[in-house]
């Protein structure tokens, strides 16, 4: 039976949980993911976990932080100016908001505090520093 190695385009479901057990992600009930082993298109510990896999096998893998979404860093909250935001967005806790940058560029960020001067953003992905368990079922391997 063939087994998945670097190069290999595969199709997987998963299903993505939190310590606790909280799901915070699935594709069973949507089409699997496709991705090319190799080439940096899901988190490095998913595709270590698929690597080696063998057509129609079921896994389970914890990720840790540090392959996943990385760590959490302090230094990513930015406090903005209430002053600094558009009239018509009232920014609230848990809100997502895409910010321009300088170079043209965007980056999501999540609201994380509001007060009547100033907006914290928090902009670490909404799973940094936490380790992430996934159950994975090899589909397919394309090619």
């Amino acid at each position: 039976m063939p087994q998945v190695k670097i190069g290999d385009t595969v199709r997987v479901h998963y299903t993505g949980k939190l310590e606790d057990g909280t799901v915070f992600d699935s594709s069973v009930d949507r089409e699997p993911i496709e991705f090319t082993l190799g080439e940096s298109q899901v988190i490095p510990g998913f595709e270590q976990a698929v690597l080696g896999m063998d057509l129609g096998e079921t896994k389970s893998s914890t990720i840790p932080a540090e392959e996943a979404y990385g760590p959490y860093l302090p230094e990513r909250l930015l406090a903005v100016s209430r002053a600094q935001f558009p009239p018509h967005i009232q920014p609230h806790v848990g809100q997502r908001l895409q910010v321009n940058q300088g170079d043209q560029s965007t980056m999501s960020v999540t609201v994380a505090e509001v007060s009547d001067d100033q907006v914290i953003l928090d902009a670490n992905h909404p799973l940094a520093g936490r380790d992430l368990t996934f159950d994975i079922q090899l589909m397919e391997i394309v090619s």
